[in-house]
């Protein structure tokens, strides 16, 4: 976590990839969302504001904790999604 806030690079690099994820969360439908209640996607996008219209309020602490846990949380379910897709 250290390395993140010395690294202005690697800091926003990281936000970048975070947004990106929110991204995608954002244009997903009512109904893919609604069907699928087990993943807090207004969690997911309040994050993407945040780094996306509020740049200047992210906390790293907060950021390190979406790498670390929330997005190994998540992925397993975006896995099994995509192959509820296929």
């Amino acid at each position: 976590m250290q390395e993140l806030t010395e690294d202005s690079i690697l800091f926003y690099g990281f936000v970048k990839h975070v947004e990106i994820i929110g991204e995608a969360v954002y244009m997903l439908t009512k109904e893919f969302k609604n069907a699928h209640p087990e993943v807090e996607w207004d969690v997911i996008e309040g994050m993407r504001h945040v780094l996306v219209h509020g740049y200047y309020k992210i906390r790293p602490e907060q950021l390190w904790e979406t790498i670390e846990s929330d997005i190994p949380e998540l992925k397993p379910y975006i896995e099994k999604f995509l192959q509820e897709c296929e």
